[in-house]
């Protein structure tokens, strides 16, 4: 008996979105989660280790992980611009096709 290897949709894990919702908001959400790991570091020997605490909370601007923000940058900067298409199992990623204006002549 053979298996067959298509996705099911229903099965289907969700997608995870680490987007913004423009570049210069994603890119202020870097420099803050990089401020708080340079910072915490940087203030080791005025302050002492404890300012060590502060390098977790650049998870929260990061959401979760450095390689999460940059993913996210990736997201935020083809969003609209890249569709990615699922057919029989087989995905691939092409050139959105662009939405009407709505305006009429």
């Amino acid at each position: 008996m053979k298996v067959s290897k298509t996705a099911n949709s229903a099965n289907a894990a969700p997608e995870r979105n680490f987007a913004s919702k423009s570049v210069p908001r994603h890119l202020a959400r870097g420099a803050i989660g990089v401020g708080l790991i340079a910072g915490s570091i940087a203030l080791v020997p005025v302050a002492g280790p404890a300012t060590l605490l502060a390098a977790p909370l650049a998870l929260i601007p990061f959401r979760g992980c450095p390689t999460c923000w940059m993913v996210g940058l990736a997201q935020t900067i083809s969003r609209g611009r890249l569709e990615r298409r699922c057919v029989d199992g087989v995905c691939t990623l092409t050139k959105a096709h662009p939405a009407p204006s709505g305006r009429s002549g």
